[in-house]
């Protein structure tokens, strides 16, 4: 699976690439604190939802941390699902490094 750090996701996001940012947190925690132009699919419900992820764009699997995130990227590799890259320390990492007006828990 690939990675990607807080850093290297901004450069790339900012570049403009077609990226489809993929935040698999429950709605409470989005509700709390989320990257913009993200899309929130709880983990749980992904495999009934694929349909709503843009296969077409290079996706980046989003959570708290990084790990229910890193389950997810597996699971849409397994699904063939090419480029699928995960957020290394997730949101918490992204509002340390890029964003410290994001809200943290």
């Amino acid at each position: 699976m690939k990675t990607l750090n807080a850093k290297d996701f901004e450069a790339r996001r900012q570049s403009g690439e077609a990226l489809c940012l993929l935040d698999v947190r429950e709605p409470h925690e989005f509700a709390f604190c989320h990257i913009s132009g993200s899309i929130n699919i709880p983990m749980n419900t992904i495999p009934s939802r694929l349909s709503e992820i843009d296969t077409h764009a290079t996706i980046v699997t989003i959570c708290h941390h990084g790990m229910r995130s890193a389950a997810v990227a597996n699971f849409l590799i397994h699904q063939g699902i090419a480029e699928v890259i995960n957020l290394e320390g997730g949101v918490d990492a992204f509002a340390r490094e890029i964003d410290p007006t994001m809200g943290r828990y």
